[in-house]
């Protein structure tokens, strides 16, 4: 490969990076247009409101926070095609969260900027050639994927707050 290939690959790297950067800000934060990202919808969630239930047998907020959380963590090693870090809880995907006896609400919000802020950077290191995906992966893909995955709970989460303002 001629330097200046490598220099092109390099340079759209950089700018798939950044766009993939601003991308998932979209869905978690800091700010969206379409109204609350992730990170705003968790903000003003109590304790008490985490763990309350619209329903038996429906996902409390709690829960929803730690599965976005392992999603992130997921996506994270897709793009660096790397194991990860255990998760902090045994288990995929969704986990039981009745009280805060599993998982104290004040961890579960740093779980989630944790594995957000861990995202971020594997996203950075795709752009500056410290990372790379596996084969199968494209990286457009499963970042759009993340950030519509964030968008979604956070709208599930400000229907919660509603229902329980009821």
């Amino acid at each position: 490969m001629s330097s200046a290939t490598s220099t092109k690959i390099a340079a759209a790297s950089v700018v798939d990076a950044s766009t993939l950067a601003r991308i998932a800000q979209e869905g978690y934060g800091p700010g969206a247009w379409h109204g609350a990202d992730l990170k705003a919808a968790l903000e003003d969630v109590t304790p008490e409101l985490a763990y309350w239930r619209p329903k038996p047998g429906r996902h409390n907020i709690a829960e929803i926070a730690v599965h976005h959380a392992y999603t992130a963590r997921s996506v994270r090693e897709r793009l660096t095609g790397k194991a990860a870090e255990p998760f902090v809880l045994k288990g995929e995907d969704w986990f039981d969260l009745a009280n805060e006896s599993t998982l104290a609400w004040s961890e579960i919000l740093e779980l989630v900027t944790t594995q957000q802020r861990k995202l971020d950077t594997a996203i950075a290191d795709l752009g500056n050639g410290r990372a790379q995906p596996a084969e199968d992966v494209k990286p457009f893909d499963v970042v759009l994927g993340i950030t519509c995955h964030a968008v979604y709970h956070a709208g599930q989460i400000q229907l919660i707050k509603r229902l329980r303002a009821k």
